[in-house]
C-alpha cells in the first residue's frame, strides 16, 4: 500500500497538525464566528461492486438520520474514492454534530435500513444525469470507478449484516482524516471509532483496448475525459484548455454557448480531466471539428505565453486571500487521505511559477493519448485518429440456442460457461464466473452484467423455448454474491413479442438499446429508391417536353425542375447510405 507520511513540517506556520483519538487532524482559523468541519473517510463508490453499489451511501444516510431535524447546516457526500461528513455552525454545534456522526457509525440505526433504501432510490430517480455520465462505464467497465455510471443496485439486496460490516471495517479511525476551521481542536470531541486499516484508493481498470477512442452519445453535447498524472502543470492545463475552447467555439466560431474544462483528482497519482461543449443540432459537426482542432493546436505547442500567464496569475491570487489557510484545509486533508504528496504553500507557488509552455504541451499530449471522446448522435471521428470503443464482445459461448420471437436474426445462447446474444453485427457475452451482477425477477427474467459493462438480458417471453430449466442453469452458475433480487413486475410491464418490431439487442451499460432489423432497412430502402427514381424519370421527361415541345412552357419546366430536387436528394442519400453499409 502506498502511503504519505503525515508531515507537519510541510505546513508549519500555516496549518495545525495533530491527531484526535487516532484520527489525523488539520486545523486553521477562519475569519467570522462560524466554524466548519469535515470528516473524510477513504471509502466510496469505487470500493463497491455493482451488486452492492450504494452500500457506502446507505451508511452515510444512516449515520445522519438522527440529525435530520436540526437547524445546523450540514450534509454528507459519497464520491468515488471518499465519503465526507461536514457541518457549519458555532463550535458547540459542530462538536455535537461530529460526536453524533461517530456515535451513529459505531451503532448504525439498522432498523431504518428499508426506509433509507427507498429514500436513496427516490433521490436517484430525481437526479439528472450529467453530460459525461456514461463515460466512466465505457472507460472502466462495471467496476471500480465505472460504477458512478450506474444506479445504486445494491439498495435492493444488501443485508443489515453487510451494511454493519461495511461500517465497522471502512469507517474506522485509521481510514479517516478530520479538518476544522478553528484556532485549535475544540474540547469535547468524542470521535471514538473502531480500529482498522487505511485502505488505498482502488486500482483503475480499463475496457478500452486502445486510446484515443470515442463513443456516440446524446445530441447537443461533446464531452472528453482523459486520465493524466496529478501535477501542477496538469491543473494549469485544464484552465488553459477551458479558455481555449471558450475562445475557439464560442467567441470566434459562435458554435457553443458553454465550453469549459475541469481537473479532478481521482486517486493518489492520477486525475481526471473533463472538457465539455454544447451545440445546436445544426452546429454539432462544427463543434466536434472545432473541439478536435483546439486539442490539436494545444498539443502541437501553439499555446501563447499570455494564455499561461493569465491562468497562472489567477491561481497565484489564491495565496493572497485572508482565509487562505482555512480554505486549503479540505484539499490538504484529501491529499493526506488519498496518499498524495503534501506541498507547503511555498513549494506549490514555486511549482506554479516554474510551469512553462513546453510543460503544457506535454500535458496536452498526455490528454490526447488517453482521451475518450463522446460525440453527439451517430457521428464517427475516425478521421481524427480516434477508434470507436468496442461495441461487442470478442467471444460467444456454445449451448442451447433460442431465437428471438421478434427478430429472426437475433439468438440467445445459454451455455454451461455463460450467456450470449448474437446479432448480424456481432455478439455480446457474459461469462458466469466474471458476472458482476445478475438481476432476477419472479417472472424468470435475468439481466447479467459483465465486468466490461456488457449486458445480456434474458426475457423468457421474448425468446423461443427459454424454459424454467434453462433459467435454472443460469441461476446455478452465477456466484451468489452477484445476485440482486428485484421485485415482481406488474403484468403489463412484462415484455411481449410484437411481430415486425425491433428485437432485443445486447447493450453495454444500464440503458436499453434497439435497432431496425436488416431486412426491414433493405426492403424499405429499395422501395423508397424505386419511388424516388420513378419521380426523377417522369419529371425529367416533363422538363424535356416543356423545353423543346411545340407548346414549350419555360415556366412550367422550371417549376417541375424545382419539384425534382427532393426526390433527387432522397435518391442520392439512399445511395450513400447503401454504399456506407457495404463498406462496413
Amino acid at each position: 500500500m502506498k502511503t504519505t507520511e503525515f508531515a507537519p513540517e510541510a505546513l508549519a506556520g500555516l496549518i495545525g497538525c495533530t491527531t484526535t483519538q487516532g484520527i489525523p487532524t488539520l486545523y486553521a482559523p477562519r475569519q467570522g464566528g462560524e466554524v466548519t468541519a469535515g470528516l473524510f473517510f477513504r471509502v466510496g463508490r469505487a470500493d463497491e461492486t455493482l451488486a452492492t453499489s450504494g452500500l457506502t451511501h446507505l451508511v452515510e444516510h444512516l449515520a445522519l438520520h438522527r440529525l435530520q431535524l436540526t437547524d445546523l447546516h450540514y450534509n454528507g457526500a459519497t464520491a468515488n474514492a471518499y465519503t465526507l461528513f461536514h457541518a457549519t455552525g458555532d463550535e458547540d454545534e459542530v462538536v455535537a454534530h461530529l460526536n453524533s456522526v461517530c456515535a451513529a457509525l459505531r451503532e448504525l440505526p439498522l432498523a431504518r435500513l428499508d426506509t433509507e433504501r427507498e429514500i436513496l432510490r427516490t433521490e436517484a430517480a430525481g437526479r439528472a444525469n450529467g453530460a459525461n455520465s456514461q463515460l466512466p462505464l465505457w472507460r472502466y467497465g462495471a467496476q471500480g470507478y465505472g460504477l458512478s455510471s450506474y444506479s445504486e443496485l445494491g439498495t435492493w439486496g444488501v443485508t443489515p449484516d453487510q451494511v454493519g460490516e461495511w461500517a465497522r471495517t471502512r469507517f474506522t479511525r485509521e481510514n479517516a482524516v478530520l479538518w476544522i476551521t478553528s484556532e485549535s481542536v475544540p474540547e469535547g470531541l468524542d470521535l471514538t471509532l473502531p480500529s482498522g486499516t487505511r485502505f488505498p484508493p482502488p486500482a483503475a481498470t480499463s475496457t478500452l483496448p486502445t486510446t484515443p477512442a470515442y463513443i456516440c452519445g446524446e445530441d447537443g453535447q461533446v464531452v472528453l475525459t482523459s486520465v493524466v498524472r496529478r501535477s501542477t502543470a496538469g491543473a494549469v492545463f485544464a484552465d488553459v484548455l477551458g479558455r481555449a475552447l471558450f475562445q475557439d467555439l464560442r467567441q470566434e466560431g459562435g458554435y457553443s454557448y458553454s465550453a469549459q474544462a475541469d481537473y479532478t483528482p481521482r486517486d493518489a497519482d492520477f486525475a481526471t480531466l473533463t472538457a465539455y461543449a454544447d451545440a445546436l443540432p445544426t452546429k454539432q459537426d462544427a463543434v466536434v471539428g472545432g473541439f478536435v482542432d483546439t486539442l490539436a493546436r494545444l498539443r502541437n505547442g501553439t499555446i501563447a505565453q499570455s494564455e499561461l500567464d493569465s491562468v497562472r496569475g489567477k491561481k497565484l491570487k489564491m495565496y493572497d486571500a485572508p482565509d487562505f489557510a482555512a480554505a486549503s484545509l479540505p484539499g490538504y486533508a484529501l491529499n493526506l487521505l488519498l496518499g498524495h504528496r503534501v506541498l507547503s504553500p511555498a513549494e506549490h507557488r514555486a511549482e506554479l511559477e516554474a510551469v512553462a509552455v513546453a510543460d503544457l504541451r506535454e500535458v496536452a499530449r498526455e490528454v490526447w493519448a488517453s482521451a475518450l471522446l463522446q460525440v453527439p448522435g451517430h457521428r464517427g471521428v475516425d478521421w481524427a485518429g480516434l477508434t470507436l470503443a468496442p461495441q461487442y464482445s470478442g467471444t460467444t459461448v456454445t449451448g442451447s440456442r433460442h431465437q428471438s420471437l421478434e427478430n429472426e436474426n437475433v439468438t440467445l445462447v445459454i451455455g454451461e460457461e455463460g450467456v450470449s446474444v448474437t446479432t448480424p453485427r456481432g455478439a455480446v457475452t457474459v461469462p458466469y464466473d466474471t458476472c458482476v451482477a445478475m438481476t432476477t425477477r419472479p417472472d424468470g427474467a435475468r439481466g447479467l452484467t459483465g465486468p466490461d459493462g456488457f449486458v445480456v438480458t434474458v426475457e423468457p417471453t421474448l425468446y423461443l423455448d427459454v424454459t424454467p430449466d434453462r433459467i435454472a442453469t443460469i441461476d446455478a452458475a452465477v456466484p451468489a454474491t452477484a445476485v440482486v433480487r428485484l421485485p415482481a413486475r406488474a403484468p403489463h410491464h412484462i415484455p411481449r413479442p410484437r411481430q415486425g418490431t425491433p428485437g432485443p439487442r445486447p447493450s453495454r451499460g444500464p440503458g436499453p438499446a434497439t435497432w431496425v432489423p436488416t431486412w426491414l432497412r433493405t426492403v424499405g430502402g429499395w422501395l423508397l429508391a424505386a419511388v424516388a427514381a420513378a419521380w426523377v424519370l417522369i419529371g425529367g421527361i416533363t422538363i424535356v417536353r416543356d423545353f423543346i415541345g411545340p407548346d414549350g412552357d419555360l415556366g412550367g419546366a422550371f417549376a417541375v425542375a424545382l419539384l425534382e430536387v427532393p426526390p433527387f436528394m432522397l435518391f442520392r442519400r439512399l445511395y450513400l447510405v447503401h454504399r456506407a453499409r457495404r463498406r462496413r
